[in-house]
């Protein structure tokens, strides 16, 4: 038996293993990543008014 020949006597057609996990891009996959939300940019928009009418008023 060559040493090539040793390492498949056991294994399978296929030897990969299945995806044990989904890659993402579900409909249940959380808020993206390096998404500001909605509130943080309002929020900051007030601020920086607010910082205008201070400095400007």
């Amino acid at each position: 038996m060559a040493d090539g020949d040793f390492y498949k006597h056991d294994r399978p057609e296929d030897p990969d293993l299945p995806e044990d996990r989904p890659r993402g891009g579900g409909p249940d996959e959380p808020q993206g990543s390096g998404n500001w939300p909605v509130w943080a940019i309002v929020l900051g928009i007030l601020v920086l008014f607010v910082i205008f009418v201070v400095v400007f008023g």
